[in-house]
């Protein structure tokens, strides 16, 4: 019952945000009682650093599985565009509410996961410099820093959409198209 109560949770929060979400609106998909649901959580915020590890590990897990085969530009891009849809599907609350209302959990567990992915992510780098696909001068920790800020600046401010497979960013009265799929075959 404690996974079920957390992957409904999870859904919930990412849809409709972290303030809006009473314990009552948490587990009226589930049909249990709070009595229940305090069986298994102290606190919606216990639930709360729950639903994000498991968001993180269900992320790593991802990350994982990608075809490690592909050139490592467009394992890379493949990353990058998935951190785009996947903040592009959550409501835009749900991130505000968690560094407004629960600032230290947010903070705690981003260092706790966040050294995990970013240690994958300068391996593929790295590859990606052996592979001819990436500049030898270049610096994997500044890209990948560089990579981040820019894809949260533009989906948080919604300067992105997905169309058919499309990422559609619009910067500075521009609008730039990228089809993610259409790079596979391209080295960079």
């Amino acid at each position: 019952m404690k996974d079920k109560i957390l992957q409904i949770s999870l859904a919930q929060f990412l849809k409709y945000g972290i303030r809006k979400m009473s314990i009552q609106k948490l587990i009226a998909p589930l049909n249990i009682s709070t009595k229940t649901f305090y069986k298994h959580f102290k606190n919606k915020e216990e639930l709360l650093e729950n639903a994000l590890q498991l968001f993180y590990s269900q992320q790593y897990v991802m990350l994982k599985n990608l075809d490690a085969k592909q050139s490592a530009a467009c394992l890379f891009f493949d990353i990058w565009y998935g951190a785009f849809e996947l903040e592009y599907e959550a409501r835009k609350e749900f991130f505000h509410d968690l560094h407004h209302y629960y600032p230290d959990l947010g903070k705690r567990i981003d260092k706790k996961n966040s050294k995990t992915f970013w240690n994958k992510l300068i391996q593929i780098l790295h590859r990606g410099i052996e592979e001819g696909a990436f500049r030898k001068d270049i610096i994997p920790e500044a890209v990948l820093e560089g990579s981040g800020v820019l894809g949260l600046a533009i989906v948080r401010e919604e300067k992105f959409k997905k169309s058919n497979g499309f990422i559609v960013c619009h910067v500075d009265d521009y609008w730039s198209t990228i089809r993610a799929r259409d790079l596979s075959g391209v080295s960079f």
